[in-house]
């Protein structure tokens, strides 16, 4: 919920709008400011407060308590020119409410975190838990210091900028916590620790459903004895890691020693299942899960979900163990697990409830063919038989493939959808001309494929396969990407091994019939004309039906150089069921600068003035030209007893 603040009559109506705009997103409060604050401090995830910056900053000075938990903040201005990112612009999401409030007001977002005024992706805006010096790497890769990257796999991360160079994966025991000289993990609160101990850090949407403190705190890696070499001043140069050149950046879910230059992202890479006997503990549970992670080197903050068996879904243990991991549980049928080989079958999971295993086969199930890095194990509680046993897999890591559709190519016309994910990609792949108008829009760092006409596949082909590397891929087409652009070749070779993304985009249809006025405003269609991957014989069926169904038409492709007879073709067999009068809409480059538009009619259309830059536009024998737009009725009942 995000919470609204004002003191006067101005921000009140700036603040009402912003709460009529955002209908259930927000909650005005009243009465005096600095009590509305302090409510809504409270209360809310993220606060708008239509005051100034410098009598907020008084308001909310004693209301803080750490980044991690603070909810952002964001200052409007009393004229409602300027949204100012002023608390929490990561953690809290100020910067992207920041931007969102300037949007709905009309007004300017201002933001100050220097990673988004250098466009540069930071640490703690991953969606994925962190540990170490987080500002002190991030301090690196701002000032171009050379950062190296240890990584187990490659995870479809954003782009991040040219200094942060790819190292080795470090090797099993190098720095773990239990190599001689690594650091030991310690169990410690994520709240109440040490103050020079390192604190995970994650985005308010990825912390955990409840605060773990004493007992049940997670394991985390902890520095090595003593200083860094040279300190870990932050207003000082950054130290070199022992046995590196300088700050490292680390990811994997494994339990790894780190030092004042280091920080440690963990993937979501771990699948913990879970087999209990009815009414088990949440005690035995989470402490037997906390137990075989720590003594396998692993880090509970990589656990993406515990999975169970179907008869398992409501045990209150299996269940309270989860919420204290902060993760979902799945579950699967008994025929499922059964039908999966483990290493480790049993009669009693079979007796009680139809499966011979229920951790490792929930596990390797959940874990999406990874690698089984714990075998069944049971608990080991004093005085009593054990009620439950874990298995833990590690998932492969999936890359991420975004179709992106561009639109008919005005950049106003360009989802913020699509250029969110344009900046999230580490990978783009494109026709070099659609790359050459979204090149901007693009994060340093970001690796661009690019290629010519008449190579859609192979484009397709290399999407997919650096999708399937790891990597968190655009794929760009114009218009809406599934409508005769990239989105079908490539899916066509994707397999359910990679994450696949939809991103639509407003067609070369579309943005011409609003230039035209309405046509589609009934039954319409679209239709190539390109017989390169059709054969005429099957378009000119599909031109034909359209004809005899009086469905208004739209013809990409019409006409070339070397394909000129098609389109006056398909407006024969048009005229064969429409009268000559019928209105046509021509469009070149909709929305582009050198765009151009005119109405005429089946019998006085040109083909000689259209080409592969143009849509023609077909009306149905409803259509008519009215005030110089086209438009097709709706049918509506009122219309027709109006007209009489």
């Amino acid at each position: 919920m995000i919470g609204l603040i004002s003191a006067t009559a101005a921000g009140a109506s700036a603040r009402d709008r912003l709460a009529t705009a955002w209908p259930g997103r927000t909650r005005v409060y009243d009465g005096p400011v600095r009590e509305a604050v302090g409510r809504a401090f409270a209360e809310c995830e993220q606060l708008v407060c239509f005051l100034a910056t410098g009598a907020t900053v008084r308001l909310l000075a004693p209301l803080l308590t750490d980044k991690a938990s603070d909810p952002g903040v964001v200052c409007v201005d009393e004229a409602g020119r300027f949204a100012v990112s002023l608390l929490g612009g990561h953690g809290g999401g100020a910067n992207s409410l920041a931007t969102e409030v300037a949007s709905a007001l009309a007004a300017t977002p201002v933001i100050t975190t220097a990673t988004d005024a250098t466009d540069i992706p930071g640490l703690d805006t991953l969606g994925l838990p962190t540990e170490g010096a987080v500002a002190t790497v991030t301090r690196a890769i701002l000032d171009g210091t050379p950062v190296t990257l240890h990584a187990d796999a490659v995870w479809p991360l954003p782009p991040l900028p040219p200094n942060v160079m790819r190292g080795a994966p470090l090797a099993v025991g190098d720095g773990d916590a239990a190599a001689p000289g690594g650091a030991l993990a310690s169990e410690h609160a994520t709240s109440g620790a040490p103050e020079d101990a390192p604190r995970q850090t994650a985005s308010r949407a990825y912390r955990p459903t409840a605060v773990i403190s004493g007992p049940h705190a997670p394991l985390v890696a902890t520095p090595h004895a003593g200083p860094a070499p040279g300190g870990a001043d932050p207003e000082g140069a950054v130290p070199a890691a022992p046995g590196s050149s300088g700050p490292r950046l680390i990811l994997t879910d494994r339990v790894v020693g780190i030092t004042a230059a280091d920080v440690v992202v963990r993937p979501p890479s771990l699948v913990v299942g879970v087999g209990a006997s009815r009414g088990v503990g949440v005690d035995e549970v989470y402490g037997l899960v906390r137990n075989v992670l720590r003594d396998a080197g692993l880090s509970p903050l990589s656990v993406v979900e515990l999975a169970t068996v179907d008869a398992k879904a409501d045990e209150p243990g299996i269940v309270g163990a989860a919420g204290r991991l902060g993760v979902a549980v799945r579950t699967y049928p008994a025929d499922v697990l059964a039908a999966i080989t483990v290493p480790n079958p049993s009669g009693a999971p079979l007796a009680a409830v139809g499966t011979p295993s229920v951790a490792e086969a929930a596990a390797l199930a959940a874990g999406r063919g990874g690698e089984l890095l714990v075998p069944k194990r049971k608990s080991s509680p004093e005085g009593r038989a054990a009620m439950a046993t874990c298995a833990v897999v590690r998932r492969a890591p999936r890359g991420r493939l975004a179709v992106v559709g561009l639109g008919p190519g005005a950049r106003d016309l360009l989802t913020p959808r699509a250029t969110a994910e344009l900046r999230r990609a580490s990978v783009l792949v494109g026709l070099d001309q659609y790359v050459d108008q979204i090149r901007d829009l693009l994060r340093p760092g970001t690796r661009v494929i690019e290629s010519g006409l008449g190579r859609e596949e192979e484009r397709a082909r290399t999407a997919v396969t650096e999708a399937q590397a790891g990597h968190a891929v655009a794929l760009i087409g114009s218009g809406d990407a599934g409508v005769y652009a990239m989105a079908s070749p490539a899916l066509a070779e994707a397999a359910d091994d990679i994450e696949v993304v939809g991103v639509p985009g407003v067609t070369a249809a579309l943005a011409a019939a609003a230039i035209l006025g309405a046509p589609l405003g009934h039954d319409h269609v679209s239709i190539s004309l390109s017989d390169l991957h059709t054969p005429w014989e099957v378009i000119e069926r599909r031109v034909r039906a359209a004809a005899e169904a009086d469905i208004v038409v739209t013809f990409y492709n019409p006409r070339s150089r070397g394909r000129d007879w098609q389109l006056p073709k398909a407006l024969a067999l048009l005229a064969e069921h429409r009268t000559a009068a019928t209105p046509v809409g021509v469009v070149r480059n909709a929305s582009r600068p050198d765009g151009t538009s005119h109405l005429t009619t089946l019998a006085r259309l040109d083909p000689a003035t259209v080409d592969m830059m143009t849509v023609v536009t077909v009306g149905n024998t409803a259509t008519r030209e009215i005030a110089g737009r086209m438009v097709t009725p709706r049918g509506y009942r009122w219309q027709s007893e109006g007209a009489r």
